[in-house]
């Protein structure tokens, strides 16, 4: 398939629309943990927690899909990328010690703990946005290149549809 092709240029765009999603999830995360409270039923602490653990499930595979398939795939065809990429797999370091503290706290989820949550989402949030900016702005159009017959994007991004 010739990268000529929409479906040849769609991997940047695909990219951009799993960060997007991400993005979006973890606004919803964010303003669940907003409208928490001391008060709060067991059932939405239940559907918060599990919101929140799928939320970091997701972005694990993300960043997962990424470093075992997206960034080997780009590191090959584009050998001047080796040094962004090796920053951006540093970064997927950094996020997934932010979520293992996360899932540590969501563990046991209530009033006292809420704070540490809310702050290691708001540590998270920040990172991730200037990650997934930088990822945008530097790989984005060398995934167009890639020769999307050989890539799904549930593969090079771990995002299932």
């Amino acid at each position: 398939m010739s990268t000529d092709s929409p479906r040849a240029r769609a991997l940047g765009r695909e990219l951009i629309g799993a960060h997007h999603w991400l993005r979006s999830e973890l606004r919803r995360v964010t303003r669940a943990l907003d409208e928490y409270t001391a008060n709060t039923p067991i059932r939405p602490l239940r559907d918060l927690r599990a919101h929140c653990l799928a939320f970091c499930q997701a972005l694990t595979d993300h960043h997962t899909s990424e470093d075992e398939s997206a960034f080997p795939a780009l590191a090959q065809r584009f050998p001047d990328l080796a040094p962004v990429l090796t920053e951006l797999s540093a970064d997927h370091h950094l996020v997934a010690d932010i979520l293992t503290r996360m899932t540590t706290a969501l563990a046991d989820l209530n009033a006292e703990n809420l704070a540490t949550v809310r702050g290691e989402v708001a540590g998270l949030s920040a990172i991730l946005e200037s990650h997934f900016q930088w990822e945008e702005r530097r790989i984005a159009a060398a995934l167009d290149e890639l020769p999307s017959a050989d890539y799904t994007a549930a593969e090079l991004f771990g995002r299932r549809r």
